[in-house]
């Protein structure tokens, strides 16, 4: 009985404490007043009054699946700047206009509204917003199911953006179950588009446009400003922005450019010089290959960035995939079909991959993007060259395939394919992506070719296992219907936009006299200070290492790329910032310990870990991203330590930030460190990444 009482007591004070000290959610009111429908029944705009607006810090949406689907809630958080920046808040009446997009059509649907305060107090509500039939001509709303969405939760997503050009309400979002969730509404029918920034990225009438969920379309530019004539084919994620395959007045299909989210040009590429300049310089003819417009002898038709590398992977309709330098334009490899025209030319042919034995190369490829694992993913049509002569190999089906690259042997080998040797004809368009590792989402476009009637377009899910999750048909006119198609994440939708960083860095480690202290490096890129907590822990460790292991009284000093001393901690209780190192939830758990919050220009910065009076221990240092939405991000991350054995080795942690994926390099440097002056550098590191559940994901030696 004795054992129960401190939980007993906590109950009670927590009790006391609750009804004594009323929250911002008990005080402000938030009433429900109106619902009015949007430009589709997918879109409505749901009115609150507020007693207040300021204690409001954010106000999410949540729609419930309909009974029977195992798809997570169509969901999505504003925060109060964001509605107010967009006009939906009136601080002086309390008026809010909270735009609900993502509702099934002809339907009752549920939706739980959750109100969220400064104080981290939130409480909830629920309606129904019962929307209307939509008469749409693609038959998204109609398909044939090969095979209905199967009651696992495996799959790792449960939208998908369908790219078509069928009607003027392209292009569409479609949930796993097959049931229209959105479509777009700028009376476009263009296949061309992309989901960026929480927003629909599409081109159309000579123009790009920005179409947000909320039904708000904005033109961002017009194709003479950026000096093209055309935008065609596909819209691609790319290093900073959105790459679009185009036309200008002297070359057809065979030049991308970089946009910004605002529509503003970054930078250009064109295929025509990049190639004609590699055969000049290995002494070839670009004339025999390389043709001005109209000709259709590239076909460029989409992009993939790879992050790892800083390289662009180009694919060719007509010849090749090509993989150049983001910033230099320089080939570095060549992945096709070697009967093709492209390898007769010695200046090409020496970029070229090796296949590995049992591999096919990609030919009439369309989608190509990078996976989890580095490898490179396409659908290969099987469709060979239609103004290249020799065309090369034709095949008689479609499929995905995937290839490891080495670049150390120049080969390429295929790993995956699907099916086993394929089954399905789709001679020209469609994609496969994948999504969390293994995940698959796949997209037949053309099913049967252009002379079957009717061809049909298939979208096909599958999970980690291999097992198909889904499986819809629709009938299609050419690639109209589903030209390609990407999986998206609606069920946690943020605005502003929280892109995907590194939120945080820790390591631990033995920390020496001397050079043996505890040093990690990190930049501050963009434009804006960041606002970073530090910490350096010791004793609060003991439960981990034990007591007689940790270093007792851990200090902290930062200093810029100049060596100058930014800050420095020994207690942290005694830093200016304490107070709000503790409202963030950062407070170290014993007063010996170290850490300080500094505002930091962009730029290099190096923090240093020592015991008091040079006394030795196991720490752990530690680096908090604060603006998680400014223009500025930690980068480029680094800790030195030493590194022993059992517990005495070095253990790193970082955080990957909301909404998108992204690609991280990781290394364990030890021989190199010589030249740096380190008298006893780590001969042989091994490296082994661990996700939260402490599952190894990958290992290096």
């Amino acid at each position: 009985m004795k054992a129960l009482l401190p939980s007993l007591v906590l109950a009670i004070l927590t009790f006391s404490f609750n009804d004594t000290f009323a929250t911002q959610a008990d005080e402000t009111t938030v009433t429900i007043t109106g619902q009015t429908a949007g430009p589709t029944p997918f879109i409505h705009q749901v009115d609150l009054l507020a007693s207040e607006t300021s204690p409001l810090k954010s106000i999410r949406f949540a729609i419930m699946p309909k009974i029977g689907s195992v798809t997570r809630p169509l969901s999505g958080t504003y925060t109060n700047d964001y509605l107010t920046d967009r006009g939906y808040v009136n601080a002086d009446t309390g008026d809010i206009f909270l735009p609900v997009w993502g509702l099934y059509s002809d339907f009752a649907n549920t939706v739980t509204l959750t109100y969220f305060f400064n104080d981290g107090s939130s409480k909830n509500d629920t309606l129904t917003i019962t929307t209307d039939a939509f008469d749409e001509p693609c038959g998204y709303q109609s398909p044939t199911v090969l095979q209905a969405r199967t009651d696992t939760t495996s799959l790792s997503y449960d939208y998908m953006l369908v790219k078509g050009a069928c009607s003027e309400f392209s292009p569409a979002i479609i949930d796993t179950d097959g049931a229209l969730r959105w479509v777009g509404i700028a009376g476009v029918s263009r296949y061309n588009s992309a989901f960026f920034d929480n927003a629909i990225y599409q081109a159309g009438n000579g123009v790009l446009l920005r179409v947000d969920l909320d039904g708000t379309v904005t033109t961002l530019a017009a194709n003479g400003d950026y000096g093209i004539t055309f935008i065609h084919h596909n819209i691609d994620r790319g290093k900073l922005g959105l790459i679009l395959d185009v036309d200008t007045a002297t070359q057809f299909e065979s030049v991308n450019i970089e946009v910004d989210a605002a529509g503003n040009l970054l930078k250009t590429w064109n295929l025509a010089q990049i190639i004609s300049d590699a055969m000049i310089a290995g002494g070839d003819d670009p004339s025999q290959f390389v043709y001005p417009s109209p000709t259709d002898w590239f076909h460029n038709n989409s992009v993939t960035y790879n992050r790892a590398d800083d390289s662009l992977v180009i694919s060719s309709r007509e010849n090749f995939l090509i993989c150049i330098d983001y910033e230099t334009a320089e080939i570095k490899w060549i992945l096709g079909d070697r009967t093709k025209k492209w390898f007769l030319f010695p200046s090409l042919a020496k970029y070229a991959l090796t296949l590995a034995s049992g591999s096919l190369p990609p030919i009439g490829q369309h989608a190509p993007s990078v996976t989890y694992d580095q490898g490179l993913l396409v659908l290969d049509n099987g469709q060979n060259s239609g103004f290249q002569v020799p065309p090369g190999i034709l095949r008689t089906f479609a499929s995905p395939r995937k290839y490891q690259i080495d670049l150390t042997t120049m080969t390429a080998t295929e790993v995956w394919n699907y099916p086993l040797n394929g089954t399905v004809y789709s001679p020209f368009c469609g994609s496969v992506y994948e999504d969390a590792p293994l995940n698959y989402l796949i997209d037949y476009a053309l099913v049967g070719g252009p002379g079957a009637s009717p061809p049909f377009a298939q979208l096909l899910g599958l999970d980690a296992s291999g097992e198909t999750v889904f499986y819809y048909q629709y009938v299609t006119d050419s690639c109209d219907t589903a030209f390609n198609s990407i999986p998206l994440h609606l069920e946690s939708t943020k605005f502003p936009t929280v892109m995907a960083r590194n939120l945080n860095i820790s390591t631990r480690g033995n920390v020496g006299p001397g050079d043996d202290a505890l040093i990690g490096g990190f930049i501050v890129t963009g434009t804006e200070p960041q606002t970073i907590i530090f910490r350096a822990l010791g004793p609060s460790l003991g439960a981990l290492v034990g007591n007689s292991a940790t270093l007792a009284d851990p200090n902290l000093t930062i200093f810029d790329s100049s060596g100058a001393e930014v800050a420095s901690n020994d207690d942290w209780e005694s830093d200016p910032g304490a107070g709000q190192i503790t409202a963030e939830g950062f407070a170290p758990g014993d007063p010996a310990e170290a850490a300080t919050i500094q505002t930091l220009e962009p730029g290099a910065y190096t923090f240093v870990v020592r015991g008091k009076d040079e006394v030795p221990g196991i720490a752990l240092v530690e680096a908090y991203d604060l603006s998680p939405l400014a223009d500025s991000k930690l980068a480029n991350i680094s800790t030195r330590g030493l590194v022993g054995t059992g517990d005495n080795v070095l253990i790193s942690g970082f955080i990957v930030g909301e909404v998108d994926s992204t690609t991280v390099v990781l290394r364990a440097i030890g021989p190199s460190l010589a030249a740096t002056g380190i008298a006893a550098p780590l001969a042989d590191p091994s490296l082994e990444v661990f996700d939260a559940n402490g599952t190894s994901i990958a290992t290096n030696d």
